[in-house]
């Protein structure tokens, strides 16, 4: 991919230049737990971010309202969630980002946080999609693993159409079969020659959907290969889910990182985007110039 590192379409979600020289990290647990959670979260990232250099927006939900048990936990719910988020936006000093399933959350929402987000099974939603990017907020929108890359065109065009203030794609796995995900990576230089920045989700890229069963399976140790390989072919951001006990969170489990892997992983991504932006053409790679050797 020609010039990996600068990408067209850049925007700002709060401080964050997303699309820029940097690579940006969107990170966060799956779902609100507790008030508390959120900022010790946000507090662990922001600091790990800031020692290495990278930009950081705070994601989570305020409601998992695509849940696989009836019984299972949801969040706090729109309100309750919102308030949150800006306890870690003001507290913390960090842009926050949180996800939205209908068209009368995007203007709530829009007040609290700083980039929209479409869930990937949403993405085909025209009236989400088109009351998000009248907010005035840029638009995280995710590829549903039904779709082509290049399908994703007809969202960004109605984005664009809408007046979104900035538009970011996430990759997160195509479905194989019935039970698991795998990652083309063809499809990201598809997805950014639609003029927009890209993402890559490495955790819900590891997940199994459900069979069957009351939860989502998955195997988290394939989320640093797939961010590393995300990182060599070219994307703008990465996407984390992290929680400080992944094994007792009460949603997305299996994929999520613990909070020691954050720092390694980050480092071996600085590591590749700075080998390549050296041969690129000899621009300044990101964050601290040593110490940035591969775990």
């Amino acid at each position: 991919m020609d010039r990996p590192y600068v990408a067209a379409g850049a925007f700002r979600a709060g401080s964050v230049l997303v699309g820029g020289p940097d690579l940006v990290l969107l990170a966060g647990p799956c779902v609100l737990e507790t008030r508390e959670a959120a900022l010790r979260s946000a507090d662990f990232l922001a600091e790990v971010c800031r020692r290495l250099g990278v930009p950081f927006v705070f994601k989570a939900s305020f409601d998992k309202a695509n849940r696989t048990s009836p019984g299972a936990f949801r969040g706090p719910g729109l309100e309750t969630g919102l308030a949150w988020l800006r306890a870690v936006r003001d507290t913390v000093g960090v842009p926050v980002t949180t996800d939205v399933h209908l068209p009368a959350q995007a203007a709530l929402a829009a007040e609290a946080v700083d980039l929209l987000q479409v869930p990937a099974f949403l993405c085909r939603q025209s009236d989400l999609v088109e009351a998000c990017a009248h907010t005035g907020r840029p638009v995280n929108v995710k590829k549903g693993p039904f779709l082509a890359p290049g399908a994703m065109a007809g969202v960004v065009d109605r984005l664009r159409g809408a007046g979104a203030a900035g538009i970011l794609l996430t990759e997160r796995g195509t479905s194989f079969g019935h039970g698991d995900l795998v990652v083309d990576y063809r499809g990201l230089p598809v997805l950014r020659a639609l003029g927009v920045p890209v993402c890559m989700d490495a955790t819900h890229a590891c997940q199994r959907p459900p069979l069957g069963d009351t939860a989502s399976g998955g195997d988290r140790s394939f989320a640093a290969p797939l961010a590393r390989a995300a990182v060599a072919v070219g994307v703008d951001a990465i996407f984390l889910e992290v929680h400080e006990d992944p094994d007792r969170a009460p949603s997305d489990a299996a994929s999520m990182l613990p909070f020691s892997a954050v720092e390694p992983l980050l480092r071996s991504l600085l590591a590749l985007r700075a080998g390549l932006a050296r041969a690129d053409d000899g621009r300044e790679p990101q964050g601290p110039p040593r110490g940035l050797d591969m775990p």
